[in-house]
């Protein structure tokens, strides 16, 4: 008897589990037995993976996987293409009546792209593409917002062996030129302005010297928008680019490529010196995404019982979210996209727009990250009245960790619109992977703040300091085994030096994802922020995403960031920045307030030695607060190597900091 959500949908879990039992004659009692036969099975599990999801390639492959990490090789022989996984539930979904796409913009005006039309596109894109001179191995870049034709150009890409990778407009052009620049684009897609935050934007300045700084582009693809100002003559027009609708068109295919070929170049966030450029590969890809598409419960669109499938994740195209809502369509599911702000107007945030998309979209599933919904509580929004949501059946949250205040308020919201049953899928993993190793699972118990369980095929532990596994307790996430979509390689990286520091320098043939994990005995799990911007106050280590917790519910606090200052000798100096809320002052009851919060919620040591009013607290592009950062100016590093100002959401707000380090480093050499 399968669980079944009110909508009568079996989920996608549930359907693989059956499918095991059927084809594989392997039964599970529960969700942490199979978990442990996907990570102790590799080869039967991913195998399992790869015939569930009918991933076709022309030649066999001789093993499942082998080697150890950093190195392992999978599907050796196989050949495979992202669009052509994508493009196998086109025939289906179009009798069915499903779109691919369905994309908004700020201004209310929508599209639906039929299956068909997403292939004609492609199709015609990529054969511009090659009629530029760009093929296999060479780079295509992209400065576009999130609108279908960035969908349309990661499967042009995929389907001749280019390699995809995108910035968004959003980004400042030194902090793009940084990533691109280390890969040297052949081509570059761009739009030359977009409509943001109640307001248009020129972009088309910096569409030139983004050509301009890149002597490797040898063909300019631009989308007008209407607001550039700047004339860019040499440029193709994108649009015509994907109109051409002929025989060529209809016989094109996407080329077979080896299980490993690269398919696109994300980067790490950059706030501390030269982002990483981290390469992934099309098989690796495809595996995960079908199989996160699993945990996510979201499955083909035409399907029976999907009632017409709608997959939003909010997400600008420069953060990892982007792919994955974009790998929807490796399982046939209908993606819905938004292209603008999700708190509206700037100046004059209501946090409605995203909620009003989904209402008229009848979208099914609905993410963002953590701040955006911290953010709706904060506003005192309510659900009801911004249009039917009852078709919403999972909530997705990501980016940083999301509060139990946060997620049971939404679980409210959503009871007064008749949807007490709402799921939480929570989900922790990132650009590293372009995946998650922490996610969901429609059949556990809900678990608020904390994430439901480990993803499957991901074999995740906590280590303490002597690399031993705990639970119950905080260690350092870890992968002890090969998944298939870690980075084939950092781009530049000639001899793998940089790519071995950043995840196996800690230990041997293990991965050291950089996050406090605590694994409790029911398998749930909660991420405790970055293990570099932890605190340990005499011995006692708590994540700073705990701390937050405690802080952020008092009233009055809008926003905080902790830092721990060691002074080298085993004491240190906690310092708090906080943002009060409209109307509220950082006075003494506040403190009394923030201080009694931590006492009862985490220990008397979290108490901070000083908390300090901040006009803002600096994140990155997606969200994240910069603890580590703050932390070195603090300590007297130059700004130059700590922060660079393109890659943060507001930068405005650095100078500030640098200030205030200044201050702090010029008095603590008074006293010394």
């Amino acid at each position: 008897m399968h669980y079944r959500d009110p909508s009568g949908i079996v989920p996608q879990l549930s359907l693989y589990r059956d499918w095991l039992h059927r084809e594989r004659g392997l039964a599970f009692a529960d969700y942490a037995s199979l978990w442990a036969w996907s990570t102790s099975d590799l080869d039967g599990f991913w195998r399992s993976v790869w015939d569930y999801h009918a991933i076709e390639s022309p030649t066999p492959f001789t093993s499942v996987v082998s080697g150890e990490m950093p190195g392992a090789s999978w599907f050796d022989g196989a050949q495979v293409n992202y669009a052509r996984q994508v493009f196998r539930h086109a025939v289906p979904a179009e009798a069915a009546g499903q779109p691919a796409i369905i994309a908004e913009n700020e201004r209310g005006d929508s599209v639906e792209v039929s299956w068909s039309a997403l292939r004609r596109r492609t199709a015609s894109l990529a054969l511009e593409l090659r009629r530029q001179g760009v093929g296999r191995g060479d780079r295509v870049a992209a400065y576009l917002p999130n609108i279908p034709d960035a969908i349309v150009a990661l499967l042009a890409c995929a389907s001749i062996g280019a390699i995809w990778t995108m910035c968004s407009p959003d980004m400042g052009t030194p902090a793009v030129l940084d990533r691109f620049r280390q890969v040297a684009p052949k081509a570059l897609i761009a739009v030359d302005g977009v409509f943001y935050g109640g307001r248009p934007m020129d972009r088309s300045a910096a569409v030139a010297d983004l050509h301009r700084g890149l002597p490797s582009v040898t063909a300019l693809f631009v989308m007008g928008s209407g607001y550039g100002q700047t004339a860019l003559p040499e440029a193709i027009d994108l649009v015509a680019a994907q109109a051409r609708d002929d025989v060529a068109v209809a016989a094109f295919e996407p080329e077979w490529l080896a299980f490993d070929h690269p398919l696109w170049i994300l980067y790490s966030s950059g706030t501390t010196g030269l982002p990483k450029a981290i390469v992934h590969g099309h098989g690796g890809v495809i595996l995960s995404g079908c199989l996160g598409n699993q945990h996510l419960d979201i499955g083909p669109s035409y399907a029976p019982g999907m009632h017409g499938e709608r997959f939003h994740w909010y997400s600008a195209t420069g953060w990892v979210m982007w792919n994955i809502q974009a790998g929807g369509l490796l399982t046939g599911t209908t993606v819905c996209i938004f292209d603008g702000s999700p708190g509206g107007a700037k100046g004059r945030p209501n946090w409605t727009p995203l909620w009003s998309f989904a209402a008229r979209h009848k979208v099914t599933w609905f993410g963002a990250g953590a701040a955006f919904f911290a953010s709706c509580r904060k506003a005192g929004l309510a659900l009801a009245g911004l249009g039917d949501l009852r078709a919403i059946r999972a909530l997705g949250s990501t980016g940083s960790p999301l509060p139990a205040d946060v997620q049971l308020w939404g679980s409210d919201q959503f009871g007064t619109i008749g949807r007490p049953d709402i799921w939480w899928c929570n989900i922790s993993g990132g650009t590293d992977i372009a995946a998650a190793f922490l996610a969901g699972n429609r059949e556990l118990p809900p678990t608020p703040g904390r994430l439901q369980c480990r993803h499957l095929g991901a074999a995740v532990e906590a280590w303490d300091e002597e690399g031993r596994p705990v639970v119950g307790r905080v260690g350092e996430l870890v992968c002890t085994k090969p998944f298939p979509s870690m980075p084939l390689y950092f781009w530049g990286d000639e001899d793998g030096s940089r790519y071995r520091a950043s995840y196996f320098g800690e230990w041997a043939g293990i991965w050291r994802h950089g996050d406090w994990l605590q694994i409790e005995p029911d398998g749930s799990c909660v991420i405790s922020g970055r293990s570099d911007a932890t605190i340990n106050r005499h011995g006692l280590r708590m994540g700073t995403a705990d701390i937050y917790a405690a802080v952020e519910e008092v009233p009055g606090v809008a926003d905080s960031l902790v830092i721990d200052l060691e002074d080298g000798a085993g004491g240190s100096t906690l310092l708090m920045f906080v943002v009060p809320r409209d109307g509220h002052l950082l006075d003494t009851d506040l403190e009394a307030a923030m201080t009694a919060a931590i006492r009862v919620s985490l220990s008397p040591r979290f108490v901070p030695d000083a908390y300090i009013l901040a006009p803002a607290i600096p994140r990155t592009l997606s969200g994240k607060k910069q603890e580590l950062p703050v932390k070195r100016l603090f300590q007297g590093w130059p700004v130059d190597k700590v922060i660079n100002p393109d890659a943060i959401a507001n930068p405005d707000v650095i100078p500030w900091y640098l200030a205030r380090a200044k201050a702090w480093m010029d008095r603590s050499r008074e006293i010394a």
